[in-house]
């Protein structure tokens, strides 16, 4: 059922592209485009892109973008020797509901979904400036994470409300909070990446779907997430973002910290 693609060659190729780069104020205000990463430390096809993912969000290529990056960790290669420790079968389901709204054929890592309408493969690099930029340049929504804080405990909680304004949506959408840590290096002793140690950018650790959202709907969702222990506030992005029902376009996200 699941297949592999092959390995890639150096990702550095794909920055190296000519596109527009952004200037520090346009990537700060720039039209959001949420970059999945359907990846597992288990699959040795994924650490390109894995390094990838990370280059796009710290160098925010695409001028008049804003990319707010997800990797999001199946559990179909854990049985393979060595089980990711971010891996989760709701991923491997949400990887699943693309597939078949994107009428791809089977999954398989790594696998790129930009704007949950479009999917962007390590061997055809030379079409990611294109993707992007078509991804930056769709009508989006506005939307914001707001009055974060964290309620300390066991387990801690972030807090806050994700603030949509869907007037200029015309289908039925649903408004989401995700949870990832900034950053994480994990060093890997058995399976196809055995001996390595990958490092890792946004990984999601809690998606949460918080209201529908209704067509012309302007609206406001607290939200209250627990943390995982162990995992420091200071170590976690908070996004939020509004996608077509049923695996459809993602038309509107934001990004802050939970904790600066």
């Amino acid at each position: 059922m699941w297949r592999l693609v092959g390995a890639a060659a150096p990702v550095t190729l794909v920055l190296a592209i000519a596109v527009p780069i952004a200037s520090a104020a346009e990537t700060q205000g720039g039209s959001p485009v949420l970059i999945e990463l359907f990846t597992s430390e288990g699959c040795s096809s994924c650490p390109p892109a894995d390094n990838l993912l990370r280059q796009l969000d710290a160098a925010q290529p695409i001028a008049g973008a804003r990319l707010i990056v997800l990797g999001e960790h199946v559990d179909y290669w854990d049985q393979q020797g060595w089980p990711d420790p971010f891996s989760s079968a709701a991923l491997t389901e949400r990887q699943r509901g693309y597939e078949r709204a994107l009428k791809v054929r089977e999954p398989f890592t790594p696998q790129f979904i930009v704007d949950g309408a479009a999917e962007m493969r390590l061997s055809e690099r030379q079409k990611i400036p294109k993707i992007l930029q078509a991804a930056a340049a769709a009508a989006k929504i506005p939307v914001a994470v707001e009055a974060l804080g964290i309620t300390p405990g066991s387990p801690s909680y972030v807090t806050g409300k994700i603030a949509v304004d869907g007037k200029d949506e015309q289908h039925r959408s649903d408004v989401y909070v995700a949870l990832a840590l900034d950053h994480f290096e994990s060093k890997v002793t058995r399976g196809e990446n055995r001996g390595q140690t990958l490092s890792h950018v946004a990984v999601l650790l809690s998606l949460v779907k918080l209201a529908p959202l209704a067509p012309g709907q302007q609206s406001s969702h607290d939200f209250r997430v627990p943390l995982k222990a162990g995992v420091d506030p200071a170590n976690v992005r908070v996004i939020g973002f509004v996608q077509e029902s049923d695996y459809g376009k993602v038309v509107g996200a934001a990004l802050q910290r939970a904790a600066g």
